[in-house]
């Protein structure tokens, strides 16, 4: 009876140990065939713009490495950099399966951004601090520049629509009617999404 024990626990730890090489295999073979794409930005405006890739929301373009890496399919894919008062810069990104491609942004001012004479200041005191901000389906930067001390969205007076997103977690979406020099404050925390795409075209470990 103790000799088929062992029988059988030994047939179970090979067969184990087995599946764990089968399925680190299967692992290491998908990520040989992702691209990484880099992203480079030689001033700060660049480094704080908010990056589409396929016309998905990833991130803002100095935080995209090391963890927040970006990999791609290989294949050509849409690349989009926004900045309020930038003109969007737009290429497209031809990834190699397991290479790294290097995109260099240069952001140029846009000679029509019209600015109001009146402002109020709404602070975005919200969680993550990484999420990219609407106002009015037009982006405006992420949250952690307009929270700290003295920090706002400058916006005319009137209603204005604001939308706070981050892949992953929830849209956040609200309105505001504001008064000139009024002093407003968004504050929440967004919630983690819980249907999310199974095979996303964007990869992020």
């Amino acid at each position: 009876m103790t000799k088929r024990t062992g029988i059988s626990l030994g047939y179970f730890m090979s067969a184990a140990v087995l599946a764990a090489v089968f399925c680190a295999t299967l692992l290491a073979g998908t990520n040989w065939v992702l691209g990484e794409l880099k992203f480079q930005g030689a001033t700060e405006v660049e480094k704080s713009s908010g990056v589409w890739i396929d016309g998905q929301y990833v991130g803002f373009l100095k935080e995209l490495k090391g963890s927040k890496k970006i990999l791609l399919m290989p294949g050509a894919h849409e690349v989009v950099v926004r900045q309020a008062g930038y003109r969007d810069f737009s290429t497209t990104a031809d990834v190699g399966a397991g290479r790294k491609t290097v995109v260099s942004v240069q952001m140029e001012i846009d000679p029509q951004a019209k600015y109001p004479n009146e402002t109020a200041q709404v602070k975005i005191s919200v969680r993550p601090e990484r999420a990219a901000v609407f106002v009015d389906g037009q982006f405006v930067g992420h949250v952690d520049e307009f929270n700290g001390p003295g920090q706002g969205v400058l916006l005319s007076p009137g209603k204005h629509r604001l939308k706070i997103t981050l892949p992953g977690y929830q849209d956040f979406d609200t309105e505001v009617s504001l008064v000139a020099h009024q002093k407003f404050q968004v504050k929440t925390d967004l919630f983690v999404a819980k249907n999310l795409q199974k095979e996303p075209p964007i990869i992020q470990p």
